[in-house]
């Protein structure tokens, strides 16, 4: 491409649109966002005003028919991933979908096959792996300094349960915990050990008050070696966002692990024999970062760092989890 900035539009206008991943592209260094859409032109003009968007649309089809636009961003429920992302595979825009990636692995194929004809960029918006932090955690852990890693334990809880008409909380949407927080310890642990797991153990609460999707969950992903992922996510739990390594001689925590605010809270701690030290981080924008992947991967043919078969693997892990909540077994992937 000859231009110096890809030129992204917005299918929606989503919070987490507007309070991180909208700003974070106009931080970055390789894009420009150039146009948002809405189902309906007032809240996109509204919207559009509010963070400087100079193009505004009525309907999502009228910003894939923008010729001037080359990637978009879906912020949209989950239910409308996989339409919204072959609709912009097939009109040549790149995509960066938000997770869940899908509402399962199959769906997630269908996108990456649809993406791939087209011969577009595709890739999941998990802002916290861009985070050099990620990759610090993974050098200390493959360094050897903890030792043998046994196991890893995360948990993304928060409590948003009396916001009744929320879309998390509709089954048909893809409503659930771990949809919307779950998918990230079980991200991490996957990118933190290279390997896949093995089996899946979940149990959750399914509440009746938000449609029966799981308020909270509480998971065993089993690894090679006996190492295991233990973790906990939640819509109707006080707030946690952690993430802790446990290795033979030592342990990493991370106690903002997934949002970041860039500041000391960013910080993480490694204990080794019983000296605690922490680890400075960059106060970087994850958000910034994560567009910048796929603009270097547009704009200079760069590989991008997380390809899509990924978000298949994910949303494979998490067919596993819902399955085993839903049956009360264990199930093997």
């Amino acid at each position: 491409m000859s231009q110096s900035k890809l030129r992204w539009g917005v299918l929606g206008c989503a919070g987490i649109a507007k309070r991180a991943v909208i700003p974070g592209i106009q931080q970055s260094q390789t894009g420009v966002v150039a146009a948002i859409a809405s189902r309906g032109e007032d809240k996109a003009k509204e919207t559009a005003a509010q963070l400087n968007i100079p193009t505004y649309y009525g309907s999502y089809e009228a910003l894939l028919a923008d010729d001037q636009i080359d990637a978009v961003y879906i912020p949209l429920p989950n239910h409308l991933h996989k339409e919204w992302t072959i609709r912009a595979a097939e009109a040549g825009k790149h995509v960066l979908c938000e997770k869940p990636f899908a509402l399962n692995a199959e769906e997630a194929e269908e996108m990456k096959a649809a993406c791939a004809k087209a011969g577009v960029k595709l890739a999941e918006a998990f802002m916290y792996r861009h985070h050099p932090r990620y990759a610090m955690i993974k050098d200390i852990m493959q360094s050897g300094e903890i030792g043998t890693i046994r196991g890893i334990r995360g948990a993304f809880t928060f409590n948003n349960a009396k916001d009744a008409n929320n879309v998390r909380y509709k089954q048909f949407m893809g409503g659930g915990s771990l949809y919307d927080v779950g998918v990230y310890p079980i991200s991490a642990a996957r990118f933190l050990l290279e390997q896949e797991p093995q089996a899946a153990t979940v149990h959750a609460f399914f509440s009746p008050e938000h449609d029966h999707v799981d308020m909270m969950a509480s998971g065993l992903l089993e690894f090679a070696d006996g190492v295991a992922l233990t973790f906990d996510c939640g819509m109707w739990a006080a707030g946690r966002n952690v993430l802790e390594v446990l290795g033979t001689e030592g342990r990493i925590e991370v106690p903002s692990a997934y949002v970041v605010r860039q500041n000391e809270d960013d910080h993480f701690f490694v204990t080794v024999k019983g000296e605690r030290r922490e680890v400075t981080v960059p106060y970087v924008n994850q958000y910034a970062l994560q567009a910048d992947d796929m603009g270097r991967s547009v704009l200079e043919g760069k590989q991008q760092r997380f390809e899509p078969s990924d978000a298949v693997l994910n949303m494979r892990v998490i067919d596993a989890c819902m399955k085993s909540a839903q049956e009360r077994i264990r199930v093997v992937l």
